[in-house]
């Protein structure tokens, strides 16, 4: 067996600032200490971090009053703003920088009259926490046929966003249908899906033909993992996304494959690794790291911790 390790793979830059804020936050404030939403999409971390005190909470209400919570990479509205505010909540604001830069986006086009048009998943926290921005004046659409199903005025004002863990391409599709059907849509300045989603999928476009089997470390829940498994479905190539090795299945793979191994933008390389030296052992594979494209991408700790770690 061969195994083709794609680069880069697994944390990006908002996945390592997150992490790092909740291990800042948990030595500063000690245990418990509440998540709104997961902290990321990646189940072998939350258990991690459950171990160690922390509590996932989908609803504000159940912090405690004047408890310590930090809000996820993924971004909220305003309105569980508010309500920390009013429960007298010590917030922690994790969210990744490029879910930041699209809710101001919402923002700026709901200020300027525009009705905007979400390209997103429904029920994704992104996506809730974007909406949340200017309910009234956004709509969502997931694929091409929701566009077509719009109703919306031949000449309405109208901009779009994109999620920012899509798949490029399925993007791009969606946005084409948009700008057909209304040509006067606008967008934002440059795309919104994120540098480590596009370069993740660059890296399986570019490896995938070489390939028998492709291994995709990450959760179900993880939009950017699910859409590597898919790209590498839609080139022909079978794809399995697992959370870590004792999920892997041996009649997957045969003993002459080619395996392309990557790893969604939240999966711990710690999984990768225990993966790879399964593979090693069971099928005498030989690794052959390929470097599709380098990141030196990296964002600082929220303002609330950065003030602690600086005293």
């Amino acid at each position: 067996m061969k195994i083709i390790l794609a680069n880069p793979r697994g944390f990006c830059a908002g996945v390592n600032m997150a992490i790092d804020a909740l291990e800042t936050a948990l030595r500063h404030y000690g245990s418990p200490l509440y998540v709104y939403h997961e902290i990321v999409h990646n189940r072998p971390i939350v258990e991690k971090f459950q171990k160690l005190g922390v509590v996932f909470v989908d609803d504000i209400a159940e912090v405690p009053t004047g408890g310590t919570v930090l809000y996820s990479a993924h971004g909220i509205s305003p309105v569980i703003r508010k309500h920390s505010e009013e429960r007298n909540l010590r917030a922690i604001d994790a969210t990744c920088p490029l879910v930041t830069k699209v809710h101001k986006e919402a923002i700026k086009f709901a200020r300027e009259g525009y009705t905007i048009v979400l390209i997103g998943h429904e029920g994704h926290d992104e996506v809730i926490g974007t909406m949340g921005e200017a309910p009234e004046n956004m709509v969502l659409v997931e694929d091409a046929a929701d566009v077509e199903a719009l109703t919306l005025s031949v000449d309405a004002k109208l901009a779009f966003l994109t999620q920012t863990t899509l798949s490029v391409d399925e993007a791009k599709v969606v946005i084409d249908a948009l700008k057909q059907k209304y040509p006067q849509i606008v967008g934002p300045n440059k795309d919104d899906i994120c540098y480590a989603t596009q370069n993740r999928q660059d890296a399986v476009k570019k490896l995938v033909g070489e390939a028998d089997a492709v291994l995709v470390l990450g959760s179900q829940n993880s939009s950017n993992s699910q859409r590597l498994a898919e790209l590498a479905r839609t080139n022909g190539k079978p794809a399995y996304l697992i959370d870590r090795v004792s999920e892997l299945k041996d009649e997957w793979f045969r003993s002459t494959d080619t395996v392309l191994v990557t790893a969604g933008a939240s999966a711990p390389e710690e999984h990768v690794q225990d993966c790879i030296n399964y593979l090693c052992a069971k099928f005498s594979a030989t690794v052959e790291p390929r470097v599709v494209r380098e990141e030196d991408v990296s964002f600082p700790l929220p303002r609330e911790l950065r003030v602690l770690t600086s005293a």
